[in-house]
């Protein structure tokens, strides 16, 4: 839609220097004919939700913002050493200023984009940009909405509950990342000099949690059931909804009862117990709209576990089914296909890039009787691990996302003169292990692929219709988030929320019967007392945050929140070496005996305190004293 040129360039006029733009050329360059007024751009529900779209397409898509991967910068994750100019390769060598696109030449970083905009390229997606042009608009649409009056109570709501969401989570994404930040509730006329200062983190999740509770009041569960969405029936799965803001409002106190949080705020690196329970609180209504059958959203059976992260056949299919809470706007199906899909097999049988678990990551992958790995060289008799067998009896999700030494990967044929390559050579000296343009590591990443994405099977053929897309929140971590909320909050894994049915320890095993892996239970406590005590129970429940979420954007900013990011062994990248012992079992790789398993470094993270916190773009903390660096940068 169309609106006159003084809102637009109300719109256009950005907050701080922060606040930079990409052109408004597209906006101005209209024909007089194409201009309303104001009155008629907000006076009914169909003009204001066009007005109110824009906000979606604000949204980054952070798994297919850049030809490769570039949004898993924890310690899950590494790449082949010709590919050093990703943020990864920056954030691992201390160099957190690699998320701004002045850092970065590649315009590899989803977070800054030298380009950024709310059309349909994918690759001018930012947080950065793309969130304060967001909170400019959401407020002009909040201090307009008395110009609504052709519209429904309903369509009222449903608009001012869009709005209310977009303020919140846009505040939300930034506070998380740089710590407290001017919030943004009104237009800040142009004429006003810049003096907002930071508040702290709390001050702002304050906020946050007041604008996504009213959202959740506003909302209703299922646009399609309501008589403003009738419209778009059958097409408002992306429309922010009751649930997405209790997500959010959850994640949002969760985050700011966290120890770096907390410690940011009010000086104490424990968890904030108050922020705990409202966490709880939201993820527990959540989860009772959801277990009860009032909301449409449940997990995904394990055996279509995949549909999560990627379709293939299916005709361009988003990913996420039933359990994907959250996704933006997807530009161009088959650009997964054309980019980041490639980025997981080695070059001798996928002409593309090359990222890899770490060995150290892989190691969280327990057994399938759902006790951890003490130590991946050693032998463990309580949890029946055998170094001499380490692919035997793992957790199903292993099996799943992580390829390993003897694997079947090519399934159709080949030349004879690269049969070889046929099973996945990860040993040591193996054909997969070149470090320029295969594993470093001994493994390899096939969540978000299917087996036959190789050069050979040809599963990138576009009439395979392979589609790699990641929610920002799926339900099976509002299971896992709710677990922690209830732990840190009530003070006991048998604890529960008072609005949901489940106990901590409850929402995790409901994650772990899915996949089929050993629930936690009494008999653990021979070794930690993982359902007994807070911090037994931690242990587990950051494990099982590692599994069931690998490689989906969340370990980082969960190691900082933790405040471990810092802290050894989580500064630390490692491999798995080994020797074949025999000959390879091509029926079942898990059979195969290894000899000399050993792990050795890759490379260790230098890194100090001011880690913890990304630095803010210097030209903006130079416009104005209240808007200080982050400190350390």
């Amino acid at each position: 839609m169309n609106i006159n040129t003084h809102v637009i360039m109300r719109i256009l006029i950005m907050i701080v220097a922060v606040l930079s733009l990409c052109s408004c050329e597209d906006y101005l360059d209209k024909e007089p004919a194409s201009i309303i007024s104001e009155e008629e751009a907000f006076k009914n529900f169909t003009n204001f939700q066009g007005f109110t779209e824009e906000l979606y397409h604000c949204i980054p898509d952070f798994s297919n913002a850049y030809w490769t991967n570039s949004w898993n910068w924890g310690d899950d994750e590494i790449t082949s050493a010709d590919m050093n100019f990703h943020v990864i390769h920056k954030f691992d060598n201390g160099n957190f200023w690699g998320w701004q696109t002045e850092y970065d030449g590649w315009g590899a970083s989803w977070m800054n984009q030298a380009d950024a905009s709310r059309n349909d390229d994918r690759f001018q997606k930012d947080l950065w940009k793309n969130a304060w042009y967001g909170l400019r608009k959401v407020n002009l649409g909040l201090e307009n909405l008395e110009l609504m009056t052709d519209a429904t109570s309903q369509e009222r709501d449903f608009i001012k509950g869009q709005l209310l969401f977009f303020r919140g989570w846009f505040h939300f994404q930034l506070i998380q990342y740089f710590g407290g930040m001017p919030y943004i509730d009104y237009v800040l006329p142009s004429d006003e000099p810049l003096e907002l200062p930071r508040l702290s983190y709390h001050e702002c999740a304050n906020k946050v949690g007041a604008d996504l509770r009213e959202a959740a009041n506003l909302l209703p569960i299922d646009w399609d059931d309501t008589q403003a969405g009738a419209a778009t029936r059958e097409k408002n799965d992306l429309r922010i909804n009751k649930i997405m803001a209790l997500g959010y409002l959850g994640k949002n106190y969760l985050w700011a009862s966290s120890p770096l949080m907390n410690l940011e705020s009010t000086g104490s690196k424990s968890y904030n117990a108050d922020y705990a329970k409202k966490a709880a609180a939201a993820f527990g209504e959540l989860l009772d709209l959801c277990e009860s059958g009032a909301a449409p959203y449940e997990l995904v059976a394990f055996e279509n576990y995949s549909v999560n992260f990627y379709t293939t056949g299916q005709g361009w299919r988003i990913p996420g089914g039933s359990e994907a809470i959250f996704r933006g706007p997807y530009y161009g199906a088959n650009g997964s296909n054309w980019g980041t899909s490639k980025q997981y097999q080695p070059a001798i049988i996928q002409d593309g890039s090359n990222f890899m678990p770490t060995a150290n990551y892989v190691s969280y992958y327990g057994m399938a009787n759902g006790l951890p790995i003490a130590d991946i060289t050693k032998p463990d008799p309580i949890s029946g691990y055998d170094p001499e067998y380490p692919w035997k009896d793992r957790d199903p999700r292993f099996y799943h996302d992580i390829i390993f030494d003897g694997v079947k990967v090519v399934q159709g044929a080949m030349p004879d003169d690269v049969e070889q390559h046929r099973f996945a050579n990860l040993y040591t000296g193996g054909s997969y292990r070149d470090v320029s343009t295969g594993s470093r590591s001994g493994f390899l990443n096939y969540k978000f692929i299917p087996i036959t994405a190789n050069r050979y099977d040809d599963g990138f053929n576009y009439g395979n219709n392979l589609n790699l897309h990641l929610p920002w929140m799926r339900l099976a971590d509002v299971y896992l988030m709710y677990a922690e909320a209830v732990v840190q909050g009530y003070g006991s894994p048998n604890a529960k929320s008072n609005n949901f049915s489940k106990t901590a320890v409850d929402a995790v095993n409901t994650i772990r019967n899915r996949a089929g892996v050993g629930e936690l239970s009494e008999g653990d406590n021979i070794d930690g007392g993982y359902i007994s005590t807070v911090e037994g129970f931690m242990s587990e429940l950051r494990r099982e945050r590692a599994v069931e979420l690998s490689f989906e954007g969340h370990r980082f900013n969960d190691l900082r929140r933790w405040m471990l990011l810092i802290e050894k062994p989580y500064t630390l990248k490692t491999s798995l070496e080994f020797d074949r012992s025999g000959t390879l079992n091509t029926e079942d790789p898990t059979e195969n005996r290894v000899l000399n398993l050993r792990e050795e470094l890759i490379l260790e993270r230098n890194y100090s305190s001011k880690h913890y916190w990304l630095p803010l773009k210097n030209a903006d903390t130079n416009m104005y004293v209240e808007f200080p660096q982050n400190p350390g940068w």
